[in-house]
């Protein structure tokens, strides 16, 4: 396992995360490291590429965080130019790239891997550790009323 990247990828997600432009608060740090928690539990029980599913948990928000303007569209962006950076495997990104395009369970593409089933649900199960950063989303950087936030 590629631990160097691991390393690298959770400091650099903290720093991004840190920053004034990231619209998500230190929340949203939270969030990637529980997925990073879920992804690699439910990768050691099914099975899959614990490498490719720790990698993908820790870029699957990142643009998102980095550039909020991205937000709706983040789950088609995040792996491949970091990767390539940190000169990762080319077959390996693409993996990692599907599993990103894939995690999200409000945008139905299909899934044809353990690797990004394992992802998608670890990113919808640590939703449930993330509702304050929901809520601060909402209802601080939105700004939303109560119903307007409800249906976020």
């Amino acid at each position: 396992m590629r631990t160097d990247i691991i390393e690298y990828l959770q400091k650099e997600v903290y720093h991004r995360c840190k920053q004034p432009t990231n619209k998500f608060g230190m929340g949203c740090y939270y969030h990637i490291e529980a997925v990073v928690k879920n992804a690699e539990i439910l990768a050691e029980k099914y099975g899959a590429d614990k490498e490719t599913v720790i990698i993908a948990a820790w870029l699957h928000d990142i643009a998102s965080i980095t550039d909020y303007a991205m937000y709706e569209e983040h789950h088609k962006y995040g792996a491949e130019e970091i990767l390539n950076e940190l000169n990762y495997d080319k077959e390996k990104t693409a993996l990692v790239q599907k599993c990103i395009l894939n995690h999200r369970g409000s945008v139905k593409l299909g899934r044809t891997s353990i690797e990004e089933l394992c992802v998608a649900d670890a990113d919808a199960i640590s939703h449930f550790d993330s509702v304050p950063s929901l809520l601060y989303l909402a209802y601080v950087e939105r700004k939303m009323d109560i119903e307007q936030g409800r249906n976020l």
